[in-house]
């Protein structure tokens, strides 16, 4: 078997080629949103790990990388055997959050300066949190580990992840319960941030979800869940059949944990 040609360019961009396979696509052949942001979680750690500041490099510290919002917008989205190249790269700080964006893009294809060529363009926001505590840990104690001069100045998508808000005027309707079980949490101890994409696909009903593509996706991680722990999931819809926009909120108790924002 033939690894995947995986590192970094000389544009510190850090690439892995990808065939998607079957269990990424839903019955369309589609790729799914969730199983993306599986794909990018796990660039991100290798193109970390590769410049000292991943897993291995926060955990001695007791500390680690924790996604905070992800924008993704499904552009020319991929299908089942297609060969495809997944790029990442860092950005710097912001404020409290370290930028992290990704491309998709047709193997072999590096005109990075079209942006009409890329299949899936995302931009994300991480903190990090000391897993003792599990406290944010302020941005400065980290920033020494992450090296200015591996960034790369280019936008996937220009604008930053906001704040998701939900608009007063969608009305959100309760539609079930999860409780959090062995196959949502990850190697940090909480719930992996692909299963919440998974229970807000879950909140569309199945002929939208499995007929139409995904065009946009939002999403905020306001607050961890852990093993046990059963989340209130919410969902409204605006818009007609041509244009629909739906909101997802998960909560525990009176908290939210995590809201997202899908549009068709």
């Amino acid at each position: 078997m033939i690894e995947p040609k995986s590192g970094y360019s000389d544009t510190n961009r850090y690439f892995q080629d990808v065939t998607i396979p079957c269990y990424g696509t839903d019955a369309s052949f589609h790729l799914k949103p969730a199983f993306f942001m599986d794909l990018a979680q796990e660039l991100a750690y290798w193109a970390a790990q590769r410049l000292e500041f991943g897993y291995d490099d926060l955990a001695r510290h007791h500390t680690a990388w924790v996604l905070s919002r992800m924008h993704f917008r499904f552009l020319q989205p991929p299908s089942w055997r297609d060969e495809t190249t997944l790029y990442t790269w860092h950005k710097g700080l912001d404020g409290l959050f370290f930028l992290r964006d990704f491309e998709m893009r047709a193997k072999g294809d590096v005109d990075f300066a079209d942006k009409s060529k890329a299949l899936i363009s995302c931009t994300t926001s991480w903190i990090v949190m000391d897993q003792e505590t599990r406290r944010l840990v302020r941005s400065d104690e980290v920033l020494d580990m992450v090296p200015a001069a591996t960034q790369c100045p280019d936008d996937a998508i220009p604008e930053r992840c906001a704040k998701l808000v939900i608009p007063k005027e969608v009305d959100l309707a309760f539609v079930r319960e999860h409780r959090i079980a062995y196959s949502d949490v990850d190697i940090i101890g909480h719930t992996n941030n692909a299963r919440y994409m998974v229970w807000a696909m879950d909140c569309i009903d199945y002929e939208t979800a499995s007929q139409y593509l995904v065009k946009d996706v939002r999403i905020n991680f306001n607050k961890e869940t852990k093993p046990g722990e059963t989340v209130q999931l919410y969902c409204g819809v605006v818009g007609n059949d041509h244009k629909k926009t739906y909101y997802m909120e998960g909560r525990t108790g009176d908290k939210s944990c995590f809201c997202a924002q899908i549009d068709y």
